[in-house]
């Protein structure tokens, strides 16, 4: 590995120029397994077999890590045509072209292991037919530059000059109607007919930023359809494809941004059954609660959004922005759509968002404290000027998203805009951060963060401390508890006074600068640079038993006999609680049960067919499938 070495040489008085910041891990406490899709990216596959991703690209992804593929192109997914692999482009000028989600996603299986890919379902009830109809973009930008690319020219509008009607175009000539059925099918055409890994294309989003419809395809959507008309739709597509892929993990709403996670239309939603006024997402929340009690079929996985915060030109913002997710102090000085009251009241002095956080409340509220929905955030921008960023800035904001989404068990991460520094610190975390988080604490957390994790092992644990001092290096002290280090001097690498270029080129070729810390009385003392992000790794001949350990003994659970005629044995490897789902291939529940040690159900009531049994202990879970005679 090509690296920077570094000698840690404390001088007494350095210590005493910047506040002292003690950050305390405590290896024992709060295991929660951390998702490896989080260690995600937009557009990264080329979808035209004629221009295949290079030998060079694929190696740079592998190298530094990447696992989550988001490649469904955005707002180019609403109205994709699987079977024509074609889509309207809403940004330009509705034009229709080629788009291979089958090559795509075959391209990934094969060039990746241990990847997911992240695709979408069209929910609005168009998709593209024909390029017979594009406007004639070429000469146009030609002549004017790019200019009117929202403009609805496609099917025969657009200026006369150019072969337009001098008006928008007429969308049946290059759309075709498209239901919840025929969108669904692409799950026949890539599991049945291409065979695709479905164990590596589990995760969907359902369709993308429904808030916006009415801007972003008004070619139809000519006025802004309900947040109840947007729930039926959606209904009809998660019911439709649970049915074909019962492990199917439904990714939703994807909404658009800050002020759209709070209001559809520019207002909050007022339910027409009760006549009360809810913010979106909590709508949202309400109506999915209220359909999986009334049809028994699961229809949210991951509750997702994007953000766009418009930072480019505030980095001390950008590097606080890791605290809009789940910090209940933190006043968040764009804070927007949260201030929306009533049917249209403001209150500017909500700058509170901590948006994660309302969202697992209101899940609660609606579903129940072991609702079992995770969080993602599938597109994230704006946060830097492309080209002209400080990859410190850069770096500091993406390792502290990481580290919070370890710690609070986010399942996906997938920034949209990608920055120079971003690659480095995918790098750090996805080769050399662990499976399983535990309990950090930090006496100067807005400035100096640490995030700790142990491998699935339990035998080493691996600490990151994120400085976001602009202008200062800070002096901290790790203190470990409940972990015993085997060794007295370990390694560590740091990424600091990132240039202006790229610099991540291989696992073998990067800016990490690597290190010696001494381990004195489980204490690490050092001072870690500004806008520095610094890895410890600690090995211990004494391994702490974690939630990945576990979830491996969840996995060795037996259910006997198979096919079970009247009842059926579940053989647990412990005695700890657990919850036990049967479903039938639709999704739909049949019974929960919460369940100690070695048990039995009784299934004689149930039809003869193929059923579903998920296991769930300590936040995992096994889905285990047998027939009843």
């Amino acid at each position: 590995m090509k690296l920077f070495y570094i000698s840690v040489i404390f001088i007494t008085n350095i210590f005493t120029t910047f506040a002292q910041t003690t950050i305390t891990v405590d290896a024992t406490s709060n295991h929660k397994a951390i998702s490896p899709w989080i260690y995600g990216r937009n557009n990264s596959i080329s979808d035209d077999p004629a221009k295949p991703v290079s030998v060079a690209q694929w190696k740079l992804y592998n190298d530094a890590g990447l696992r989550m593929y988001r490649e469904n192109g955005g707002n180019n997914s609403t109205k994709y045509n699987w079977k024509l692999k074609l889509t309207s482009h809403p940004d330009w000028y509705n034009n229709v072209y080629m788009h291979n989600w089958d090559y795509s996603a075959t391209s990934l299986l094969n060039s990746t292991t241990n990847t997911q890919g992240l695709y979408a379902f069209q929910l609005l009830g168009k998709a593209a037919s024909s390029t017979a109809y594009n406007f004639n973009d070429w000469e146009y930008n030609q002549d004017h530059g790019y200019v009117n690319l929202n403009s609805n020219w496609a099917g025969g509008g657009g200026p006369v000059a150019y072969g337009g009607n001098g008006g928008n175009g007429d969308p049946n000539l290059y759309l075709k109607n498209w239901n919840a059925d025929s969108t669904a099918k692409i799950l026949d055409q890539w599991f049945n007919i291409l065979s695709l890994d479905k164990s590596r294309l589990t995760y969907w989003n359902m369709d993308n930023e429904p808030e916006i419809w009415q801007s972003t395809h008004d070619d139809i959507a000519t006025s802004a359809i309900t947040a109840e008309e947007y729930m039926q739709k959606y209904f009809a597509v998660a019911k439709a494809v649970r049915a074909k892929f019962p492990g199917i993990k439904l990714v939703g709403p994807v909404s658009t941004n800050e002020w759209q996670w709070y209001t559809w239309n520019n207002s909050k939603v007022k339910d027409p059954t009760d006549g009360k006024l809810y913010p979106w997402m909590e709508y949202f929340i309400k109506r999915i609660a209220e359909e999986e009690a009334a049809s028994g079929i699961r229809l949210l996985d991951v509750l997702d959004v994007h953000f766009y915060p418009s930072t480019e030109n505030d980095p001390a913002t950008t590097l606080q922005l890791h605290r809009v997710w789940y910090d209940t102090e933190y006043d968040y000085p764009k804070a927007n759509g949260v201030k929306v009251t009533g049917d249209s009241g403001w209150d500017n002095s909500i700058t509170k968002e901590y948006f994660f956080l309302r969202c697992d409340q209101w899940l609660t509220k609606y579903k129940g404290a072991g609702h079992n929905i995770t969080f993602s955030i599938s597109e994230y921008g704006t946060i830097a000027n492309n080209g002209s960023e400080n990859a410190n800035v850069v770096a500091c904001w993406y390792a502290s998203h990481l580290g919070v989404f370890s710690n609070k068990g986010v399942e996906l991460f997938t920034p949209w805009d990608w920055y120079k520094g971003q690659w480095e610190v995918l790098h750090l975390f996805s080769k050399y951060f662990g499976e399983v988080s535990t309990s950090t604490t930090s006496t100067n957390d807005n400035i100096v963060s640490g995030y700790s994790s142990l491998n699935k092992n339990g035998d080493s644990l691996t600490i990151v401390v994120v400085n976001r001092d602009q202008n200062n290096a800070q002096n901290v002290t790790i203190d470990i508890k409940n972990f015993m280090p085997s060794e007295t001097s370990v390694t560590g690498y740091r990424l600091s006074g990132l240039p202006s270029e790229e610099t991540f080129v291989s696992n073998t070729e990067n800016a990490l600068q690597a290190a010696q810390y001494t381990i004195d009385e489980n204490k690490i003392t050092f001072s870690a640079p500004k806008l520095s992000v610094t890895l410890i790794q600690i090995p211990t001949e004494q391994a702490i038993p974690t939630a990945t350990q576990y979830k491996t003994m969840l996995n060795l659970v037996n259910i006997f006999p198979n096919p079970a005629k009247n009842l059926l044995y579940i053989d647990m490897n412990d005695q700890s609680m657990y919850q036990v789902i049967l479903q039938n291939m639709l999704g739909q529940t049949l019974q929960t049960n919460n369940l100690v040690g070695d048990q039995h159900l009784d299934v004689s009531a149930y039809p003869a067919g193929q059923y579903i049994l998920q296991i769930i202990q300590n936040e995992n879970s096994v889905v285990k499938k047998f027939v009843k005679e």
